[in-house]
């Protein structure tokens, strides 16, 4: 595959619990990401062979692939209408592809194990169904690995780059943004100051500074404030290991995202020019 046909990869802010579902209770709360994720396979420019996400919503001990050739739903949420837990995307798996993806981490020398029975979490099937609607592109999940180490991470992406050539998408999904203890106006000043800081990281930045940077993200201006725990931001570690001496830019960045917060999405790599 030539230059041309490689896939970019993404670090994407999935949003809260099932919105797409619930639009009435949401009064265009949403309506700016889905937009963003929306414009995804015109920016992409061909019809991935299939998607592999790593989701802010799974960890493991190690790095595992989902392997099921017709995974189950996780509605991993609480609190929301009942019809949420009704919700089915039925894309099909890849074990096929969850075998490469497992051959690859342990070409790098990361232990990696396949997982037959795991499903797609909100982290996935949410936007997932903003994008590909009608789930006709197989989708596997990618576990990170507890220790949420960036190195490994980001070394993580290198392993799995070779994929883009192949057809498959990368998408770490997370949230630029995510402490639910702080958000409207008690999350205004930190959400801005890291996201400035993410901004200048990973569009602003030389390739090489830019891993350099990110694995020293703690230290960033209101980084501990955005991401108490890291769970939503590692995914783009992945993301940017994948496309280490690409481009980014930003595809979606709200300033008043429920109430006051800044969040934003990036893509890696050229893709089709934005329109």
């Amino acid at each position: 595959m030539n230059r041309h046909d490689r896939l970019p990869t993404y670090f994407i802010s999935h949003g809260g619990g099932p919105w797409p579902w619930m639009k009435a209770q949401m009064g265009g709360a949403y309506d700016q990401l889905e937009a963003s994720l929306q414009a995804v396979p015109a920016q992409v420019g061909q019809t991935p062979k299939a998607v592999l996400v790593i989701s802010g919503h799974w960890e493991a001990p190690e790095f595992t692939v989902m392997a099921s050739p017709r995974p189950p739903m996780v509605y991993d949420y609480s609190g929301f209408p009942a019809h949420t837990y009704d919700i089915s995307y039925p894309a099909s798996g890849s074990p096929a592809l969850a075998a490469r993806v497992q051959a690859l981490i342990e070409s790098a020398g990361f232990p990696a194990r396949l997982d037959a029975q795991r499903g797609f979490d909100h982290g996935t099937f949410v936007p997932l169904y903003a994008i590909y609607p009608d789930a006709q592109v197989p989708v596997l999940q990618l576990s990170m690995k507890k220790n949420y180490d960036p190195a490994e991470h980001l070394a993580l992406g290198r392993a799995l780059a070779p994929l883009r050539d192949e057809g498959v998408l990368i998408i770490g999904s997370g949230l630029s943004y995510h402490n639910l203890r702080a958000f409207g106006a008690g999350g205004q000043a930190s959400s801005k100051a890291f996201d400035q800081w993410l901004q200048a990281t990973l569009i602003d930045s030389s390739p090489e500074e830019r891993s350099q940077r990110l694995l020293a993200w703690s230290s960033a201006p209101g980084a501990r404030q955005a991401h108490p725990r890291e769970d939503h931001l590692i995914p783009l570690m992945v993301a940017v290991g994948a496309a280490e001496g690409e481009s980014a830019r930003c595809v979606y960045h709200e300033e008043d995202f429920f109430g006051g917060i800044t969040v934003s999405s990036f893509m890696f790599g050229e893709g089709r020019a934005p329109a």
